[in-house]
């Protein structure tokens, strides 16, 4: 499976010895809900592809800090996150630190 990630990217790493796999999305787009909704199937497709090829790893979504506290706040992202199981990262792309890990 060849994956296009375009100005964003899919890293590969580890995390208190586990294998872990980061999307990374920013959110620059116009809209939010057009960008969770892409967000949303890329991660579904990525974590389908890793239970296949590495089923070891744990896929995390990348969101900025602002997005987390305004967009994900509201109740139908955080119905999304929950039934999907989204694991997320919360970055601030300011300080380049990660916030949090959920």
């Amino acid at each position: 499976m060849y994956i296009d990630l375009g100005a964003e990217q899919l890293l590969g790493a580890e995390r208190d010895g586990a294998r872990i796999a980061v999307e990374i999305k920013s959110f620059i787009g116009s809209s939010s809900i057009s960008e969770f909704h892409t967000a949303h199937g890329q991660y579904m497709d990525y974590r389908y592809a890793l239970e296949e090829k590495d089923p070891e790893r744990v896929l995390y979504l990348a969101v900025p800090v602002k997005i987390y506290e305004g967009f994900f706040s509201l109740k139908f992202i955080q119905t999304a996150v929950e039934r999907s199981q989204l694991r997320l990262l919360i970055y601030d792309p300011d300080e380049e630190v990660i916030t949090l890990w959920q």
